[in-house]
């Protein structure tokens, strides 16, 4: 039979010190809640729970209850039991550097005091791209998918995993995969990452252990999957860009080459299908790598799917994709369809270990097989085509020398400026509380193209409610 202190009520860890038991256990306890140890509104453990924890007589908890209730620390009510009241936390003593350095911050912003700068992080709206709407995340869609996978999952299922993933998602994934993207997919040449991000430093991995030392990319991108492939001890290279996407003509030595095909991020376009096939005949000539970046492909508006270059040749394309955009980063849910032959480094790249949970990946193959995850996707394809729409239409009106272009997919729009015009316009953001990128921020270092002066502006980020009010704040930074 199991001990009364292993089953009854929460874990609370306390040391009564002081003099007498009560007046020990009474002060242990205020400390608690004082410092916060003990949020508002947590539930203690009953008298008689915490007096076969502590070892101590029930009366004495109870006296100490009693006492800290007539304080003003905890509420007792009947049916509801014994709870911390709101009030003020006190932070403790190591804290007081920071929290002086909060309360001068604070005091700055008061009626009357010198303007300060918004808190880095905490913009009034956020128009950053690279995130899709939060507050859309289809939770009671989510909710039911979960617990079916759960409701009919083996307990095998909580055991360490298959470093692939779980057979469920990876079958799930072939099969939208090829149906959607016009991916040649196998469940057993799919591996489950933690983000595209997590599956480049694997990429990465495996190219350097393989000699490699040049990777290709595009002119423009994201810095942080530079700095992958850099800390994976690899060069990475710009290649030329233009009206038709980036030119693979330059690609000549390079062990590798990373893009983003169906929707170049962030100037928004689709590589030409001259260079789409140009780099698939690189890879067969010389035995590179195509690792093709399908962070958005779901969202497109005007104009057909694009189907993925993986499609092209399964035998010399990685194709990597996410939940990210389409449900939440937060998540942590992304894939790579890889090349026969490439799993096995992969895997030990990987550490031969799961690194996903499993709950959530049945989760995700419950969702994706349901269809579920077809009319959320088409639900926030029309959401998302309203506000670019608004976008355009507002631009039009308030602002028309600035130029919308890559509309016709996406979450983000990428708006080209007069020049000379990009860095009061940040400016201007900055002031207003808006959180948005300028182009040169997404520049290569080592890349040689034409100044232009734009905005990325994501539309996917803000809530429903908040859009008009954040688009009202972008077309008031932008010029007339």
């Amino acid at each position: 039979m199991a001990k009364p202190w292993a089953t009854s009520g929460i874990d609370l860890h306390l040391e009564p010190t002081g003099g007498g038991v009560r007046r020990g256990l009474t002060d242990a306890l205020r400390e608690a809640v004082r410092t916060g140890r003990l949020a508002p509104g947590t539930r203690l453990p009953s008298s008689r729970a915490l007096a076969t924890d502590l070892g101590l007589a029930r009366n004495t908890v109870a006296d100490a209850y009693a006492d800290l209730v007539a304080e003003g620390w905890l509420t007792a009510r009947q049916g509801s039991g014994t709870r911390v009241s709101d009030r003020t936390v006190v932070p403790p003593a190591g804290a007081a550097g920071a929290a002086g350095a909060a309360g001068a911050a604070g005091a700055a912003g008061a009626v009357g005091a010198a303007p300060r700068p918004r808190e880095p992080g905490r913009p009034t709206h956020n128009l950053a791209p690279g995130i899709p709407d939060l507050a859309s995340f289809p939770r009671a869609e989510w909710l039911k998918a979960a617990r079916r996978a759960l409701a009919t999952a083996p307990y095998q299922v909580l055991d360490y995993g298959d470093p692939r993933g779980r057979v469920e998602l990876r079958t799930a994934l072939a099969e939208y995969l090829s149906r959607a993207r016009g991916v040649r997919a196998d469940p057993d040449r799919i591996l489950v990452c933690a983000g595209i991000s997590h599956g480049l430093r694997l990429l990465g991995a495996v190219l350097r252990a393989r000699g490699a030392r040049t990777v290709a990319v595009e002119s423009y991108g994201l810095d942080v999957h530079w700095k992958l492939l850099a800390a994976a001890g690899l060069r990475t290279v710009p290649l030329p860009f233009d009206e038709r996407g980036t030119d693979p003509r330059e690609l000549t030595d390079q062990d590798a080459v990373l893009l983003t095909p169906a929707h170049q991020f962030p100037m928004g376009g689709t590589l030409h299908r001259d260079r789409r096939s140009a780099v698939v005949e690189w890879a067969r000539r010389t035995g590179g790598l195509v690792v093709e970046d399908d962070y958005d492909g779901e969202f497109r508006y005007d104009r057909q799917p694009v189907g993925a270059l993986q499609g092209l040749d399964p035998d010399h394309v990685v194709h990597a994709g996410t939940a990210s955009k389409s449900l939440a980063p937060g998540l942590r849910l992304g894939w790579l369809v890889l090349p026969p032959g490439l799993m096995e480094e992969v895997l030990a790249a990987k550490g031969d270990i799961d690194t996903c949970g499993a709950l959530d990946q049945l989760t995700l193959a419950e969702f994706l097989t349901s269809g579920a995850y077809d009319r959320h996707v088409r639900a926030a394809r029309l959401r998302y085509r309203r506000r670019r729409d608004a976008l355009v239409a507002e631009l039009a009106r308030r602002a028309p020398r600035v130029h919308a272009t890559g509309i016709a997919a996406g979450l983000h729009v990428v708006l080209r400026l007069p020049p000379g015009t990009e860095q009061p316009a940040l400016r201007a953001a900055a002031w207003q509380g808006l959180a948005i990128h300028g182009l040169h921020r997404y520049q290569h270092p080592d890349a040689v193209v034409e100044r232009r002066d734009a905005l990325v502006v994501g539309y996917g980020t803000p809530p429903d409610h908040a859009w008009s009010g954040a688009l009202e704040a972008l077309c008031a930074v932008l010029p007339e």
